[in-house]
């Protein structure tokens, strides 16, 4: 029970505080868009995975804002994979505890 919670139950409930809390961002409108879902409920998740990080060297403004903003986007779309994988295996580790 403590794998199940540790693993599966608290990622859970962190991935949809976070769809709560920016869910104003992702609803434009009324209708969702599910990449920007993925990238901010991801974030999170995936920032402590990046192996890279690009770091803006003799930009100026707006470079070294762009290239913040896509460590924002690889750090979201390697975090929503991490926190699928991350589910998954925390659902099989409880089934094997169970068996």
């Amino acid at each position: 029970m403590k794998t199940f919670l540790k693993e599966v139950l608290l990622p859970l409930l962190i991935a949809l505080c976070l769809a709560a809390f920016f869910k104003p961002v992702y609803m434009a409108e009324g209708v969702c868009d599910y990449f920007l879902m993925w990238l901010c409920v991801g974030f999170p998740f995936g920032i402590r995975r990046m192996c890279l990080w690009l770091v803006p060297f003799g930009y100026g403004i707006s470079g070294t804002v762009g290239i913040f903003a896509l460590n924002i986007i690889i750090g979201g779309l390697i975090g929503g994979l991490a926190l699928i994988v991350g589910l998954l295996l925390g659902i099989i580790h409880t089934i094997r505890e169970i068996i």
